[in-house]
């Protein structure tokens, strides 16, 4: 295939003399960000590469590589496989997919463009979101040939779910199929109806071949039934109102102190407007002052935009840092510690009520967990679907509870503050992504109440401190013996005690759970929270489960505080407990009457950082105790 012979593109200027002009349109180019999403071999990266061939944004250093890539990747024979020039990882030529998301810039005289390429396949659909999330425009890609699928639909579902408007319908490979107008109308009208209820401003459908470049860049004869504009027209002209946003949204990326004489924070404007003399807050503080200068690389401003990365200098110190967000002192911004939000899942690991993870919005970290899961999206049908937990690429509207206020604002309001994440404490991966639909009024109806008598008043009457004591291991490990024996020492010392046991607390307060890995979850999170309240008044607390999962044992600990917190593993093999079996429940489990047996078919996570570690099947009760007591009095 010959390259397109065209005049070169502001892009690339033809003389130095031209330099400063073509710097100047280029910096007076507005920029359009756009994705293209769709289901498996509906030819994103080849359309991709279509728009980077004809705008003549291949530099003749990647033409000769996507030549050679072509011979031993491509899938058109000795043709150019346009795919190649977004498919960037060696595993996405070998098996011809996206993975990543793969992202191109380029420009036409008319406009500047970032366009994501985003993965088809289900299991990459966080993938996706993350391309989409800072888009302005969803070019929807459906093969002409299967018209409406599943991943279809659930890409218009999430594109409208991160609040893109306009869409265009790039109904593809219609060269396939000899260019029929009947298939592009029924596809057409078969996605204006599921895209009813989305939400839309525009949805645009155009008839292309990205192979064969029609209606990509100019208009093909073999659609002459078509009056619309081609693909680079509508990209070039389509219009994408600037958001009004009347509170100032400044996020602190970090303080910034380079010497004595020098203060300020710095950041991007997320919205709204800046100007000296403004009177600004520390939402969290509520500590204000005088914008006295806004500072950039180019120089000082006398006001700042939306999207302006700036360094503000105030006429007065304040205690602020990153995760603070600074706000006009007039227009203060809200708070709150509970919201309700739709989660999409992004990992293997299942998403579990009570589990704690770190939330991420904006600059500002808490921990969070889902207090309830309100139904799960069924993204054929939009029907609401009840679940207890969440899996890979599942949909869902979700209560969260965090640590401390945050500042926040709804997604639809603002993406800065209404867009988070959710990631593992352990691994540090992100687990989730979510948009915050709105507070939930109980964040400010309920309050702490100051009491009178303090936990350390109950504890100088005890004469001693409380404390929890967190036994672990498996079933039939000890935990239970131990407990007793150490309660049994320590109440003859005039200690003040009480056992949490795993069985006995079953057999009521949590009466209603049974041994999933989410009702394993929310028993421990109770049990920590009755633990604490144990604590605070005072008693030497023992708990004594098998809590099989690291998060929800330093879910536990944060909880209950570093200091209180004392972790004991009873480190007893699994052939030792499964000999003594003094329930019943190996047997029950190795005869497949069990299906969640700890150990068994359930995993167990043991600690990696226990403060004692004990094993039964060599140390008894009564050494066992005294290990414990001696850790107890501060002993070495």
């Amino acid at each position: 295939m010959a390259r397109p012979k065209k005049t070169p593109t502001p892009s690339c200027p033809p003389k130095a003399a031209t330099v400063r002009e073509w710097l100047t349109r280029q910096a007076q180019q507005d920029l359009l960000r756009f994705i293209t999403c769709g289901s498996v071999d509906d030819g994103k990266s080849t359309l991709i590469g279509r728009l980077l061939w004809e705008s003549q944004q291949i530099f003749d250093d990647q033409l000769r590589t996507l030549q050679a890539d072509s011979r031993r990747y491509g899938t058109q024979g000795n043709d150019i496989d346009f795919a190649l020039l977004v498919d960037g990882l060696a595993a996405e030529r070998e098996q011809g997919i996206t993975i990543d998301v793969a992202y191109r810039f380029f420009s036409t005289p008319r406009r500047k463009f970032i366009v994501a390429d985003t993965p088809g396949h289900e299991q990459y659909t966080r993938n996706m979101v993350t391309g989409a999330s800072t888009a302005d425009v969803a070019v929807l890609l459906i093969d002409a040939r299967q018209g409406m699928l599943t991943q279809t639909r659930r890409h218009a579902y999430l594109v409208s779910l991160v609040g893109i408007k306009h869409v265009v319908l790039a109904i593809n490979k219609m060269d396939l199929l000899g260019y029929q107008k009947t298939v592009f109308d029924t596809i057409a009208a078969d996605f204006a109806t599921i895209a009813e209820a989305l939400g839309f401003q525009s949805i645009t459908p155009i008839p292309v071949s990205a192979l064969q470049g029609d209606n990509v860049t100019a208009r093909s004869p073999h659609t002459a039934w078509y009056q619309g504009p081609t693909l680079m027209g509508c990209l070039e002209t389509i219009d994408i109102p600037k958001p009004s946003q009347h509170k100032a949204i400044f996020p602190v990326q970090w303080a910034n102190r380079p010497n004595a004489s020098f203060r300020g924070f710095s950041g991007t404007l997320a919205a709204g407007r800046l100007a000296l003399g403004d009177e600004l807050r520390v939402t969290a503080s509520g500590q204000t002052a005088t914008l006295t200068r806004i500072v950039t690389a180019d120089g000082d401003l006398n006001t700042a935009q939306a999207g302006d990365a700036v360094t503000l200098v105030l006429d007065r110190e304040l205690d602020a840092s990153r995760g603070d967000v600074i706000a006009l002192a007039a227009q203060p911004l809200e708070m709150t510690d509970q919201f309700e939000a739709t989660l999409v899942w992004m990992h293997d690991e299942p998403g579990l009520l009570g589990r704690a993870y770190e939330l991420k919005l904006a600059n500002q970290w808490a921990g969070a967990s889902i207090t309830s899961l309100k139904y799960r999206l069924d993204v054929n049908t939009q029907a609401h679907e009840s679940c207890k937990q969440l899996a890979l690429n599942d949909i869902a509207v979700v209560n969260l509870a965090l640590s401390k206020p945050l500042v926040f604002a709804p997604y639809t309001a603002n993406q800065t503050l209404g867009g988070f994440i959710l990631v593992d404490k352990f691994t540090h991966a992100t687990v989730a992504a979510g948009m915050i639909r709105h507070n939930l009024r109980r964040a400010q109806n309920v309050h702490r109440q100051a009491l009178s008598i303090t936990r350390e008043d109950r504890e100088r009457l005890n004469g001693h401190k409380g404390k929890v004591i967190w036994f672990t291991g498996l079933s039939g490990s000890g935990k239970s013996t131990i407990a007793n024996a150490l309660e049994k020492e320590l109440h003859a010392q005039g200690k003040r005690t009480y056992i949490l046991d795993g069985d006995n607390v079953r057999q009521g307060l949590n009466k209603d759970l049974g041994f999933t890995d989410a009702d394993r979850v929310e028993n421990i999170r109770r049990v920590a929270e009755v633990a604490k309240l144990m604590m605070d008044a005072g008693l030497i607390v023992m708990t004594a489960f098998i809590s099989p999962f690291r998060a929800e044992r330093q879910m536990a600990r944060e909880l209950i505080g570093e200091d209180n917190f004392i972790e004991v593993f009873v480190d007893t093999p699994l052939e030792v407990c499964e000999q003594r079996d003094p329930k019943g429940l190996y047997k029950k489990a190795r005869s497949g009457q069990l299906p969640n047996m700890t150990g068994i078919n359930s995993p167990y996570e043991p600690p990696t950082a226990a403060a004692l570690t004990i094993n039964t099947g060599v140390v008894d009760a009564k050494d066992a105790v005294a290990k414990i007591s001696c850790h107890l009095a501060g002993c070495k």
